[in-house]
């Protein structure tokens, strides 16, 4: 037993020093690029920014009211904007389907072109894009193709306008893809060509995530077992280690459990066998939380009235219309959309109005609404549903194993924990104090790596 333990022990140390070769600029570009994206996110349109790119509704083209627009295709959402410079109403039904319908003749409309692009952007060069690196995740699979016009602006502005539906997809600057370079896209592995194939992706990104989670574990293994504080090695020394092993020792004797959280964590959130479910609400839910709507019944005389208003929404929910203006939907009460919401196999046991931030909901990277419904199930799954009752919109689906992958992922990767989330500047400094002693662990095993290798082939 004593021969095997010695031979297993070797063979930690050996899969560790070759892994760790093989891994240490892994584990560097991962550091240096998660604190590039501490403070530039990958390029997305939030709501607020495509709304103050849309004017203001010229009401004295609205001709037609939003049932017009359902006559020609199916929807529990539907929109009245500008596209350019007429009226439209864009209809999403809950499987992404999209149809855009002229708010003035009741038309459905065809693509766009390049000038009508041109107009939309603002005017600038256009070049005609079905995906590239920033638009090349599914969420944008029902906008595809894009017509993307630069502007030729001293912040090199670029704006994929969707060819379908002559939406504004997606607005970034060179500021913003310059430094998503060398962040979003070190960090996530987002290759073009690989993350186009999802699942592709997402092996490569577990095997590579894998591999790396081992590395880090049997180095906290090793250099927990290496260290003496009683039977002291030489001179009293804890470490049996000198030069830059020592370093390499003792940054990971210090940061360690910091980086082997942060790697492992990496690899949890590529749902290693599904373990976690999604934070979507699936469709089946949605569709049963919209009910079976009938007619709008409204006119533009019934709600042009009013300040100036860049969209009016009409949404679905429990069978019935409400008209959403300013993220308001005049009408609706808790207790409709408690009554309306659902889930398969599940009991509502549960409607709490949460109006302070918790552990469950708080700022994720984004302004998540406030107050917000929680809704409890005693489904299988043990399912909460998070509704924004101004509007009604359902925001995520936060079922047992997406509780369990918020302290497995979300807490060691992001350290979002309690005494931190809401305490940015202190979560910020945590963050770096911890990268710091990551990537003196990288940077000294990166060195270390390299001396044997070239010591090898001499």
């Amino acid at each position: 037993m004593r021969a095997v333990g010695k031979r297993g022990k070797r063979w930690l140390i050996l899969g560790h020093r070759w892994l760790g070769i093989g891994t240490a600029l892994l584990f560097a570009l991962w550091i240096g690029s998660g604190l590039v994206m501490l403070y530039v996110p990958f390029p997305r349109l939030d709501e607020a920014e495509r709304l103050a790119r849309l004017a203001p509704l010229d009401w004295d083209r609205v001709k037609l009211g939003p049932d017009a627009a359902l006559a020609l295709g199916r929807a529990t959402d539907v929109r009245l904007e500008m596209r350019g410079d007429h009226p439209v109403y864009r209809l999403a039904a809950p499987d992404g389907g999209r149809v855009t319908v002229s708010a003035e003749t009741g038309e459905r409309l065809g693509s766009i072109g390049l000038d009508e692009a041109t107009r939309i952007a603002g005017g600038g060069r256009v070049e005609r894009v079905w995906r590239d690196q920033w638009t090349v995740t599914a969420r944008y699979d029902p906008l595809r193709p894009f017509q993307k016009v630069a502007s030729g602006n001293a912040a090199g502005t670029e704006t994929y306008v969707s060819e379908p539906t002559g939406e504004i997809a997606l607005v970034t600057t060179r500021w913003q893809r310059g430094w998503n370079w060398v962040g979003a896209v070190v960090h996530w592995v987002y290759v073009t060509p690989l993350r186009a194939r999802p699942e592709a992706w997402r092996q490569a990104v577990l095997w590579l995530s894998g591999v790396a989670s081992f590395t880090a574990l049997t180095g906290l293994v090793i250099g927990i077992w290496r260290m003496r504080l009683r039977r002291r090695y030489r001179g009293g020394a804890v470490s049996p280690y000198r030069g830059l092993a020592l370093w390499h020792h003792a940054f990971g004797l210090v940061g360690g459990i910091g980086l082997a959280g942060f790697i492992v964590s990496g690899w949890l959130s590529m749902n290693p066998n599904r373990w976690f479910s999604s934070l979507s609400v699936p469709d089946e839910i949605r569709v049963a939380y919209a009910g079976a709507p009938g007619r709008i019944g409204l006119s533009p005389d019934d709600f042009r009235r009013g300040p100036e208003t860049k969209a009016l929404r009409f949404t679905a929910i429990g069978g019935r219309w409400f008209v959403v203006r300013d993220n308001i939907a005049a009408g609706l009460d808790d207790a409709t959309v408690t009554a309306a919401a659902s889930v398969p196999g599940g009991r509502l046991v549960s409607a709490e109005r949460i109006t302070a931030y918790d552990a469950y909901w708080y700022p994720h990277g984004d302004a998540r609404p406030l107050p917000v419904l929680r809704l409890i199930y005693d489904d299988p799954a043990a399912t909460w549903l998070h509704i924004d009752p101004r509007d009604g919109a359902m925001l995520n689906r936060l079922d047992r194993s997406g509780r369990v992958n918020r302290w497995l992922f979300d807490a060691p990767h992001r350290l979002d924990l309690p005494g931190l989330i809401l305490r940015p500047a202190g979560r910020e400094a945590a963050q770096w104090g911890l990268n710091l002693l990551a990537m003196g662990i990288a940077a000294t095993g990166l060195v270390a790596g390299w001396r044997r290798l070239v010591r090898t082939a001499r």
